[in-house]
């Protein structure tokens, strides 16, 4: 299991580093007060799930050893890697990123009535305590929100991308489009095996289908037109920061075209390297 504690100015990008640790695939929890932390651990420490937490000037205690003391308790653990993650950035750019989102400091809220200079260096000093127990620190400065993202992956993970996941899917334009699809290939033009009773029952998963579509060009030549565009704008997909990418191939039932199409290309890129899920909505809801 791994602990990461998110750690950081206000406005130095702890929500963004919280987003990245998501997708992931670490539980995050924000605002968790230090108090919690040992007992939160411990109760899903056998799940193997890693974690990250957010501590911040909001639930920091007034006593800074407790935090030491939280972490040291935890770290005993042979079972936990921990890490603590602080991002921090330059006043400049954090007078300038309040002035443009129009948020109070939380440390302006306080009795003190503080000005927005005055709350960042008080909670400069406020978290000095963690800065020090800090093996990530990560400067956000000028930095935009898609290079502070691949900034925080390359932190977590050592590599300066996540893989992007593509999903192929299969769909039937009767049964509607469908709704998390970034590109959507409308294959009703192509020979349908429907029309042949022998076939008919089978789906694009079976070889016969395969043997019926493949004697036409046009369906090798749309497949590799897919296939195509794909690759040629992979790259640039990749470097948007994204998770996932869908594309979606319908025919009319999405039992044949779309199916032996969506299972052929996720194939192919399957066989590049890249991590794919190939799902067939239509068959899997007539199952």
């Amino acid at each position: 299991m791994r602990l990461i504690v998110v750690s950081g100015q206000s406005g130095a990008g702890k929500s963004v580093a919280l987003r990245v640790l998501e997708d992931l695939g670490y539980y995050c929890v924000d605002n968790l007060p230090v108090t919690l932390l040992s007992a939160f651990v411990s109760s899903i420490k056998d799940s193997n799930q890693n974690v990250a937490v957010s501590i911040d000037i909001r639930n920091l205690p007034e006593e800074p050893t407790l935090v030491s003391d939280a972490l040291d308790q935890i770290k005993a653990s042979n079972d936990i890697d921990v890490d603590v993650l602080f991002l921090d950035a330059d006043k400049t750019t954090l007078l300038k990123r309040y002035s443009e989102t129009r948020r109070i400091h939380p440390l302006s809220l306080s009795s003190e009535k503080l000005s927005l200079d005055q709350a960042i260096e008080l909670e400069k000093t406020l978290l000095s305590p963690l800065i020090e127990q800090a093996n990530l620190v990560l400067d956000s400065s000028n930095q935009t929100l898609y290079e502070l993202s691949e900034t925080v992956r390359l932190k977590i993970e050592g590599k300066e991308k996540q893989d992007l996941i593509m999903v192929f899917q299969s769909f039937g334009f009767k049964y509607g489009l469908p709704s998390d699809a970034d590109y959507v290939f409308d294959v009703r033009f192509l020979p349908n095996p429907h029309w042949e009773p022998a076939l008919r029952p089978m789906t694009g998963l079976d070889a016969p289908i395969h043997s019926f579509l493949e004697k036409h060009k046009e369906v090798i030549e749309l497949k590799q037109q897919i296939q195509g565009f794909v690759e040629q704008w992979l790259p640039m997909l990749e470097k948007n920061n994204r998770s996932y990418l869908t594309v979606a191939i319908g025919c009319t039932g999405g039992k044949h075209r779309s199916v032996y199409l969506t299972q052929k290309i996720g194939e192919y890129f399957s066989e590049l390297g890249h991590q794919v899920q190939i799902r067939h909505a239509s068959l899997e809801k007539n199952q």
